[in-house]
């Protein structure tokens, strides 16, 4: 199972979306999971400054963003911007890719790549955090970044149980400890768990 979580407060859960067939179809992309995961960890973006922070034209990032939008992934923010700078952000709620045991091989392969690319998005930053400085880091931001891993031995039933109650758990205390991104002093932070500062290579937008 993957799971990918919007950015912005959201009171209720309504939002969430176990990801099927023909939005799987669509995801498929590497591009598309991209932008999905900027829009998730920076919030709402441009055509151009989502462009900037993947390495894609605005042309490319704006018609895959198009697509996104007609799968209800991502909506353009109608009263922000002009007609020829249309801002995206990400639809609230978490989105789960179930591993599906019979589905056809198309949707299968969907799976495989949407995840791939998920993970391999997640290993990148938390090789950068890694890679950072931490000297040159706030005394605070320094110091509160948790690297963690856990062993165990579970039956297939009790790690179902087990990752349902810690997913519940880490939901009510999201929305406890969550800030607006326009707070002072917020920044950007992913937990897988792991939790550490996101390392932003471009200019806040």
């Amino acid at each position: 199972m993957t799971a990918d979580s919007s950015p912005e407060p959201s009171p209720t859960q309504d939002g969430d979306r176990i990801l099927e067939g023909p939005v799987l179809k669509a995801l498929a992309h590497p591009l598309r999971v991209q932008l999905l995961q900027v829009l998730s960890q920076y919030g709402p973006q441009t055509a151009s400054s989502i462009g900037k922070r993947v390495g894609e034209s605005s042309g490319a990032t704006s018609y895959h963003l198009r697509q996104l939008a007609r799968h209800g992934l991502v909506r353009e923010i109608t009263d922000r911007g002009s007609g020829r700078e249309r801002w995206w952000e990400r639809t609230r709620g978490a989105l789960t890719i179930n591993a599906p045991t019979k589905q056809d091989p198309a949707v299968r392969e969907a799976v495989r790549q949407v995840s791939r690319t998920f993970e391999r998005g997640r290993a990148e930053l938390l090789a950068a955090f890694m890679a950072n400085d931490l000297s040159a880091m706030p005394p605070e931001w320094a110091e509160a970044p948790v690297i963690s891993t856990f062993n165990a031995h579970f039956t297939a039933d009790q790690l179902e149980a087990f990752t349902r109650d810690m997913e519940a758990v880490l939901r009510e205390k999201l929305e406890s400890y969550r800030s607006d991104p326009k707070t002072p002093g917020a920044r950007p932070v992913q937990l897988h768990f792991n939790a550490f500062p996101l390392i932003d290579t471009q200019e806040p937008t």
